[in-house]
């Protein structure tokens, strides 16, 4: 069994070693900071959505922001596309691959950004609300993986894990939302006064 462990922690150590001396990556992860830093500043709201896990890092990131995530600050408004009932009523009544679409049209502004999270860059409820969100005049952040997918080039600035293996994106995924986090506690606009 140990050696099952060590192999896991070993494999999802060297994806995020990898990502840390990839200039590209570096790059795309503070183009993405700055968006949402600058939905902060405007009085916006970070939205957020996805599937699976990905719900729970679109739950994670929310509750990060507007609770805390090490220091006291202000609250940063933040919201996920994850209410039960409307989902629920809007997947019975009309279909699950416009709910998250019917959340972006209802919520989104011009003033916020949506984080749109999806493994495989496909899927087909987050392409509906990176759509819908566009439209409504937000920026759209994918948070994705593998190659992508059709998302990266919709939002307005993708940061794509290149694994293959679904739970390393993820995990993956929850480190760059952490960092956007720091960044805003310790860089941004809710950073406490020196």
């Amino acid at each position: 069994m140990e050696p099952t462990i060590a192999s896991i922690l070993a494999e999802s150590s060297s994806l995020k070693a990898s990502l840390a001396k990839d200039p590209s990556f570096l790059a795309a992860v503070s183009a993405a900071y700055r968006l949402i830093e600058g939905a902060v500043k405007a009085g916006g709201t970070v939205y957020a959505c996805g599937n699976g896990g990905s719900t729970c890092d679109a739950m994670h990131l929310c509750e990060e922001l507007v609770a805390r995530y090490k220091r006291n600050r202000p609250g940063v408004r933040a919201m996920h596309f994850m209410d039960p009932s409307m989902l629920t009523c809007w997947g019975n009544d009309v279909g699950f691959d416009d709910a998250f679409a019917r959340c972006a049209e209802t919520f989104c502004t011009a003033k916020d950004v949506l984080v749109a999270i999806s493994t495989s860059g496909n899927s087909r409820n987050v392409l509906a609300a990176v759509a819908k969100a566009k439209e409504r005049g937000a920026k759209v952040i994918g948070l994705l993986g593998k190659d992508g997918g059709k998302l990266a080039p919709l939002c307005d600035s993708s940061v794509v894990v290149p694994a293959q293996a679904t739970e390393r994106i993820q995990e993956a995924h929850i480190t760059v939302i952490h960092i956007w986090c720091e960044l805003l506690e310790t860089v941004g606009p809710v950073a406490p006064a020196a």
